[in-house]
């Protein structure tokens, strides 16, 4: 499966004067970024990427940066970038990228001249807290990376965001007008995550009963305008980079800190398998998993909060996914925990949080993975504090304290599957998911303070107050993806930090947002 390919624009017919006139880098341009995660299946391989490679990563450069009006709430700031290759503006076709900012804002750039183009504010007067007043986990405002669709018209394109007070808007990527009227998709005040885009229909989930809404998982079906639900009555579902959606269209997510209690409908500490009915549009349940320790992961808040990446092996589908022990389990979509539930293809040793910690050590965020050139099939995963002891890759890149890229290759052994380490990257202040292109492994620490305990202040840390006073800077890197080797880094060029934001790739670019409301582009020029 090669990732975005489904998702670009038909290709345009060669414009007139095209030929007395060299073409435009928009023009050129033929790679999309349309979704958190790169694709529906969330695997972070920018499939079309033709510049950027581990040759090539010597060269990237500070290209633009541009610090957006954006006011953070809490910790939030920015939200990953979503790139369009070529979308026909009045000015002709331009390569957008669109930003998010928590505060209800969307804003265009162009790529190539890291120029704003537009701004929309949504009106969230009708929720009526302007301030973040709702604690470090429910900041308000936009929480959900929009997700960008084709329309039947090549080089026209539509962003699909939910605001603070939980309507569904339809802007138009060249002029941020509206392309749809409005549209109510849940409740105010709530938490979504990143919003997936598959066969018409939009899908997300919540967490962390902001609101005072419960847990649930949504869809909209652009269609018909229905609405469906579907809650797992035990924990939030706050992987990073939203749900992962099947061939068989089913959204898969992890759950978090609850019971495991299928016979009861609860389905905590696991991950389920949701599929929208065709008739009804209602969400129904359609499969689920639990680590054989998912209930003591319960206890020691060891959440399995991971987006998973889905993709085909050898005619299989399959998927990969983790948690806060810092395992990483491969499963088949066709029965993602066999006919228990709680059995995998395969589960990997602890990579790290060898004492157990529940929140700064552990896998977080979503994982990642991609074919090399001689058909390999890599996996990996970014974890957050020291390597565990008893865990070992035949390259690694010296000590880990703060955080680390592991990297596995998916291997038939004995008759089964299995992830076999190749290499831990070198350390990282808090790894965050990783995003691949030609076998350039894009990574980055965010500089982040995860404290959530101290002996003096107890839980009384895990305040934004306390984190931010205490966060640093982030730093990207390249990486070999074959050795894990460092090909090239940002140093101190990036001067911010950010929480829960990402990395998007594109026609030799790379993005990356920070807490103080700049957008970095680093990349390198035809």
């Amino acid at each position: 499966m090669i990732p975005n390919r489904g998702w670009r624009s038909a290709r345009l017919a060669v414009v007139l004067g095209a030929l007395a006139a060299p073409p435009s880098a928009a023009q050129q341009a033929h790679a999309d970024w349309l979704t958190d995660g790169g694709n529906p299946q969330r695997t972070a391989w920018q499939g079309d990427e033709t510049l950027l490679s581990t040759s090539s990563a010597k060269d990237i450069r500070l290209l633009w940066k541009v610090t957006l009006d954006n006011a953070p709430r809490e910790m939030h700031s920015l939200l990953p970038a979503l790139v369009v290759g070529r979308v026909d503006t009045r000015a002709g076709p331009t390569q957008v990228v669109v930003v998010t900012g928590v505060s209800d804002n969307l804003y265009a750039i162009d790529a190539d001249r890291g120029v704003l183009l537009w701004t929309k504010r949504f009106d969230h007067s009708s929720v009526g807290d302007t301030v973040p007043r709702s604690g470090l986990m429910c900041p308000g405002g936009i929480t959900a990376t929009p997700v960008i669709g084709p329309t039947a018209v090549p080089g026209r394109y539509t962003i699909y965001a939910v605001s603070w007070d939980g309507t569904l808007h339809q802007v138009n990527v060249a002029d941020g007008e509206d392309a749809a009227p409005p549209a109510k998709f849940m409740p105010p005040n709530g938490k979504p995550y990143a919003l997936n885009l598959w066969k018409n229909v939009i899908y997300t989930h919540t967490a962390q009963g902001c609101g005072g809404h419960p847990n649930v998982a949504y869809t909209y079906d652009l269609a018909s305008g229905k609405v469906g639900s579907w809650g797992p009555a035990g924990g939030g579902m706050w992987g990073r980079t939203g749900p992962a959606i099947s061939s068989h269209d089913v959204m898969y997510t992890g759950t978090g800190d609850g019971p495991w209690d299928p016979e009861r409908g609860i389905y905590g500490n696991g991950i389920v398998g949701i599929q929208q009915n065709t008739t009804t549009k209602a969400l129904e349940l359609v499969d689920y998993f639990a680590p054989s320790n998912a209930e003591w992961l319960f206890k020691r808040d060891l959440d399995m909060q991971v987006t998973p990446a889905i993709f085909d092996y050898h005619g299989r589908e399959l998927m990969v996914s983790a948690g806060k022990e810092c395992r990483v389990y491969l499963m088949d979509t066709e029965s993602i925990g066999g006919d228990d539930h709680r059995t995998p293809l395969y589960r990997t040793p602890q990579l790290c949080n060898e004492g157990f910690n529940f929140a700064s050590a552990g896998i977080w965020g979503a994982m990642a993975s991609w074919v090399d050139a001689n058909g390999a099939r890599w996996v990996l995963a970014p974890f957050w504090g020291p390597k565990h002891s008893l865990f070992k890759a035949p390259l690694e890149h010296g000590e880990v304290r703060d955080g680390a890229i592991a990297a596995f290759k998916l291997e038939e052994r004995d008759g089964g599957l299995q992830l076999t380490p190749a290499w831990i990257s070198r350390d990282m202040n808090r790894a965050e998911p990783p995003a691949v292109a030609n076998g350039a492994v894009f990574a980055y620490g965010s500089g982040e303070s995860t404290t959530q305990a101290t002996p003096d202040l107890g839980l009384g840390a895990n305040s934004s107050e306390f984190r931010i006073k205490h966060s640093t800077h982030a730093v990207l890197y390249a990486l070999d993806g074959q050795t894990g080797d460092a090909l090239w880094s940002s140093g101190a060029q990036i001067t911010s930090w950010n929480h829960w934001a990402g990395l998007s790739i594109a026609n030799g670019r790379v993005y990356l947002g920070t807490f103080d409301g700049t957008l970095y582009c680093f990349g390198i020029t035809p």
